[in-house]
């Protein structure tokens, strides 16, 4: 993917990659550990694992299951320490203050692409400059 070097992935769309093996959510993560740097917090990482432990996914994926992807994703991810002044420069920006841990982190790698399949962080595409793509939107963008 020409000009793409770090990318977001937002939980909402790590939740769809794991629950539904032959998604384009899955499709757009492989695609994103192939071909960038996948990026991610402590932040990120710790909402992606408490979503993960939710009872409710018992029915579609067993724990252990969810926890090798979390440990994938964690494997593959670059991981950033998030300064204060980056989380100050976000706070207020979205609608849902919990999707600030995506933009912050997206501001402290430079990432050149936020995947989301959330409509509080879509509705800010461009957010300064930085697209913010469905995971469909970013399959399409790499094959056009």
């Amino acid at each position: 993917m020409s000009g793409v070097h770090r990318v977001v992935i937002d939980t909402s769309t790590l939740i769809g990659a794991v629950l539904r093996p032959d998604s384009v959510p899955r499709r757009a993560l492989l695609l994103a550990i192939r071909t960038t740097a996948l990026c991610a917090s402590a932040q990120t990482l710790q909402e992606l694992e408490r979503v993960l432990h939710r009872p409710k996914f018992n029915t579609f994926l067993p724990w252990p299951e969810r926890l090798e992807f979390l440990a994938l994703v964690s494997r593959y991810s670059r991981l950033w320490d998030i300064p204060a002044s980056h989380e100050e420069a976000v706070a207020g920006v979205c609608r849902d203050d919990g999707d600030a841990k995506f933009l912050s982190l997206a501001l402290t790698c430079q990432a050149d692409v936020l995947i989301s399949s959330d409509a509080d962080l879509l509705g800010l595409h461009p957010w300064r400059g930085l697209p913010i793509l469905t995971p469909a939107a970013f399959l399409e963008q790499a094959n056009p």
